[in-house]
């Protein structure tokens, strides 16, 4: 499946920043070895998803063929000492992280955690998370900035107790780092940051992988940029950015909020929020006979 289609619509440039419009596999091979210190990537779950007219139904076989490809390029591109966030749904991640294992350290297996938005399944446990694989190249050599995302302890210290294990006995600590189990609210349409995307992930998510797995000016690269959160993120902590995207619509998107220059006029521009009402249930979509597109066609929207 790697190259059927050589699409490559676009390059938007600034002094600190990329966008490339084209599709992934063709993309990310423009990139040069180990060239970038921080991946975070939010590729299609392949679960029904409509992201503006592509609807993601593959067959497993293809899908996951697809996904190891590109992992492949990102372990390629991605330098010694970096670090690999990878997304993806509770159905796939088996796959995923028993292939990232061949190629990858598997530093941490997080579990975002979110609420719900009130429908939820009558005939099972519905997923009220998603996980993210950590992966670095080297065991020992890597960047996590500890200090920089600590968050409130929630145990003694908010009740002032002394620890009596330490000598001499102290306080507990007021900070702490966090563990694998983070809770973020997802984006809402009444958020400052909502954009138009079906899925689009919290800056917060972002501002944390950014922060503990990257310094001021190095490059964050992101190969499904959708709503360019992770874009938008680094370049307001001081990042470098690339990031690779075949809708039209999100690269406008991205354009806007990393204030690159481009052949758009500000009206094709303009920030217009819509509620994300178009992805229906699991149930209806399993029911609804609309062509579907595989991964090799996708790349042609």
């Amino acid at each position: 499946m790697a190259n059927r289609f050589d699409v490559i619509f676009d390059t938007f440039r600034s002094d600190e920043h990329t966008i490339i419009h084209g599709d992934v596999l063709t993309s990310i091979k423009g990139l040069d070895d180990e060239s970038v210190d921080l991946i975070f990537a939010d590729p299609p779950y392949n679960i029904g998803k409509d992201f503006d007219g592509l609807r993601e139904s593959w067959a497993e076989s293809e899908f996951l063929e697809w996904c190891y490809e590109w992992l492949e390029e990102c372990h390629r591109v991605l330098k010694q000492n970096g670090t690999f966030y990878l997304m993806n749904s509770t159905e796939n991640m088996p796959y995923l992280d028993i292939w990232c294992r061949q190629k990858f350290n598997v530093k941490s297996r997080i579990v975002w955690a979110y609420d719900s938005s009130g429908v939820q399944a009558k005939t099972y446990f519905g997923s009220m998370y998603e996980p993210i694989l950590m992966l670095t190249k080297s065991d020992k050599i890597y960047t996590f900035n500890h200090e920089d995302i600590m968050v409130e302890a929630k145990t003694g210290a908010k009740r002032q107790l002394i620890d009596y294990r330490k000598n001499p006995p102290q306080p507990y600590n007021t900070k702490k780092v966090p563990g694998n189990v983070w809770e973020f609210p997802r984006v809402r349409f009444k958020m400052d940051e909502y954009e138009n995307h079906p899925t689009q992930k919290p800056e917060a998510l972002l501002e944390r992988i950014i922060k503990a797995s990257s310094n001021v000016g190095d490059v964050v690269f992101d190969p499904f940029s959708g709503s360019f959160t992770t874009g938008a993120t680094a370049k307001r902590l001081g990042r470098r950015s690339i990031g690779i995207e075949i809708n039209e619509d999100y690269v406008k998107m991205g354009i806007r909020r990393l204030d690159i220059p481009s052949k758009y006029s500000q009206e094709e521009l303009a920030k217009e929020k819509k509620r994300k009402t178009k992805n229906l249930s699991k149930k209806v979509r399993e029911k609804d006979e609309s062509p579907s597109l595989s991964p090799a066609q996708a790349s042609l929207i």
